[in-house]
């Protein structure tokens, strides 16, 4: 294992996983809000045509955090694989991981063959 693609692999991690945290709170300030409004107004959405509406925009950003605390977890979970120095081994086959697929996707647990099969990650 190439120590200077472990540390690159840990800097590039840590950005990401400062990203993650940021939208997930703001994400999170975003739903309250919604929620906030959608309770001040005691939409019924059976009966109010705006009630849809919030009940969608509540959905879809519920989504957008579920998505982004799922980034936080493969981060941190990255963040471990590197430090037990097995990051470059495909979770599939146990194959190599090229070090320019865990520069550009470094939160990967597959090779390309495995995750163009499996759809992984």
């Amino acid at each position: 294992m190439d120590p200077s693609l472990a540390q690159d692999l840990l800097t590039l991690l840590q950005t990401r996983r400062q990203r993650a945290l940021r939208r997930c709170d703001a994400l999170r300030g975003d739903f309250d809000d919604i929620v906030e409004r959608s309770s001040e107004a005691a939409r019924d959405d059976e009966h109010d045509p705006e009630g849809a509406t919030v009940a969608f925009e509540r959905a879809q950003f519920a989504a957008l955090l579920s998505a982004a605390e799922q980034e936080l977890v493969d981060v941190d979970r990255a963040v471990e694989r590197v430090r037990s120095g097995i990051h470059d081994r495909c979770e599939t086959c146990g194959g190599e991981v090229p070090p320019e697929r865990l520069r550009a996707r470094p939160a990967t647990r597959t090779c390309v063959g495995c995750a163009r099969t499996d759809r992984g990650p």
